[in-house]
């Protein structure tokens, strides 16, 4: 054996001591006492569990655990962004970090103006303050010379105004998608 090869299976095997005799400091293994661990593998995995001391690959395949994200097809907010920008390229829609961020989009004819907008989400409940639109205009002299200027004028009212009324429509179509009456078998009793 060369020595390059004897010195790689010295440091892998001082390696493994080290990792091995690590878990032995006092507070982070601690040895288990059978009288106070149940007998059965299922109760001490339940115990575990409850400790905080495991989690079941079940429930993380599942999307159960901390995370608590809905579907994005089913927050109205969304997709009511997504079809009000749907004429607009776009850069970036991050359903987890609650952003839509569109391409700079210009009219045929205009190539001189253009305009970006971005759809920031601070809530998934449907009202004025859920959302937080910015609208930025570029205008452009010659190619390398652009002035972008973020705006609040009358299209960050009107993209938020049509963003809210498409939600509230989702929104009830989902209630009454859900809404099941209650129906007495006997009326007569």
């Amino acid at each position: 054996m060369s020595k390059i090869h004897i010195n790689k299976i010295f440091i892998i095997v001082v390696l493994a001591i080290f990792s091995l005799t690590s878990c032995a400091k006092e507070g982070f293994f601690k040895p288990g006492d059978a009288r106070k661990n149940p007998p059965d593998p299922k109760l001490r995995v339940k115990k575990n569990l409850e400790e905080g001391k495991g989690f079941r690959l079940n429930n993380a395949i599942k999307g159960g655990g901390a995370t608590n994200f809905e579907f994005a097809s089913s927050n109205e907010l969304w997709r009511a962004s997504l079809e009000v920008l749907d004429f607009m390229p776009l850069t970036s829609a991050n359903y987890s970090g609650g952003v839509i961020i569109t391409d700079w989009y210009s009219e045929q004819g205009n190539l001189d103006e253009s305009i970006k907008i971005t759809i920031k989400f601070l809530s998934n409940e449907v009202r004025s303050d859920a959302i937080d639109v910015d609208v930025f205009y570029k205008k452009c002299i010659s190619t390398n010379n652009c002035m972008v200027n973020k705006q609040d004028g009358q299209l960050k009212k009107e993209i938020t105004k049509q963003i809210l009324a498409k939600a509230t429509i989702y929104r009830k179509q989902s209630k009454d998608k859900n809404f099941q009456p209650y129906i007495m078998s006997n009326p007569g009793e």
